[in-house]
């Protein structure tokens, strides 16, 4: 308890302001000993409390987009001319779906070519089976032998592999005449339209196949270095939908401009419905820890770092601590006090500072 000191001034009546003014600091100073000499000495067991551990899961959040993990230009396969184009951007197609058509002199020409050499390798085939007959029916009547009937028999296995063959080709060339969609996507862009010509190679149009979204984010500090690839966590999108759980599975090892470390993740779950540049915060989850917990209000700041008072057998002293994240009216401390530590919490700071009396002067 705070003993009252008594003070006079030495004049009667009211003072002036100005003498008021000078008998200031005086005051103040008698008033900083009556502190000081409340909170000398120990704490008593009221004022202590004894550091718990506790079990946390540490969080490390960052800001998030859902982007897609590639995509796929469509190509036109040889020289020709769009023709047919039946999508547009945003529509949903399956593999093998139809998205357009190339024709044009190129590719007539080359259609023409391969169902002359489909003719001409049929003929020679219907050629060699002839022969070959006429050859079989000779041996029968010994006006020929077997060689040349085993030279017949190569002859139309040539002939068949030269007519498979370009059947082969002229299928190639009807193929490269449509322009499909090799598996399930979402069309991006029209890289062409009705009536244009492209060469082999030009994309016509740009896929994003299904399932190929992930999210990206950054990290920075010291979160970075707790992140590995197969920790999982939530993605909030930033229009208050539903949370969906992801899994971290790509760490880049590549910083951003900002200084930040490329982090991809996943859903946890197939089907995810999200949207390409979809925006929100994804929280991951650390693994667990066992930090000690003390009473908030017996943290102490002084000159840019943070102080307990401890209490031991031999008196109270202070301990520099590193504190955490909060937990309801208790602070995590990373570092700097153990489990069964007591500290004071009840006038804590006045009790730091108890040490201000002995450097205090009153001024003249």
């Amino acid at each position: 308890m705070i003993r009252p000191i008594p003070f006079h001034f030495p004049m009667r009546g009211a003072l002036p302001f100005r003498s008021l003014i000078r008998c200031m600091p005086v005051v103040v100073g008698f008033l900083l000993v009556a502190v000081v000499q409340a909170v000398d000495g120990q704490a008593s067991g009221a004022d202590l409390v004894t550091v718990q551990l506790r079990t946390v899961t540490p969080h490390v959040d960052a800001y998030a987009q859902v982007e897609p993990i590639l995509v796929l230009p469509v190509n036109a396969a040889e020289t020709g001319v769009v023709a047919g184009l039946k999508v547009l951007p945003g529509m949903q197609v399956r593999a093998g779906q139809e998205l357009a058509r190339l024709n044009g002199p190129s590719m007539n020409a080359l259609l023409l070519q391969s169902e002359a050499d489909v003719r001409s390798a049929q003929k020679q085939l219907s050629t060699s089976q002839t022969s070959l007959a006429v050859q079989q029916e000779q041996l029968l009547s010994h006006l020929t032998t077997r060689d040349a009937v085993h030279q017949a028999e190569a002859l139309v296995a040539e002939a068949q592999t030269g007519f498979d063959n370009a059947q082969a080709r002229l299928a190639a060339a009807r193929q490269m005449g449509i322009v499909s969609a090799p598996t399930d996507a979402m069309v991006l862009a029209l890289n062409s339209a009705d009536g244009a010509l492209v060469n082999a190679g030009q994309p016509i149009v740009t896929l994003q196949p299904s399932q190929s979204l992930w999210i990206t984010a950054a990290f920075y500090g010291v979160d970075r270095a707790a992140i590995h690839v197969g920790m999982t966590g939530r993605f909030l999108p930033a229009d208050g939908s539903d949370a969906i759980g992801v899994r971290v599975c790509a760490v880049f090892g590549t910083m951003t401009a900002g200084g930040g470390e490329s982090i991809a993740m996943v859903p946890q779950r197939p089907g995810a419905r999200w949207l390409s540049g979809e925006a929100g915060t994804v929280t991951l989850d650390a693994p667990q820890r066992k930090l000690a917990a003390v009473p908030t209000r017996a943290l102490i700041l002084d000159q840019g770092r943070w102080w307990v008072m401890v209490h031991t057998a031999h008196g109270d002293h202070p301990q520099a601590v590193v504190p955490g994240s909060a937990e309801g009216w208790d602070t995590l401390i990373e570092r700097g006090v153990a489990a069964g530590t007591q500290v004071v919490v009840n006038n804590a700071y006045l009790l730091f500072h108890s040490s201000i009396a002995e450097h205090y002067q009153i001024p003249d």
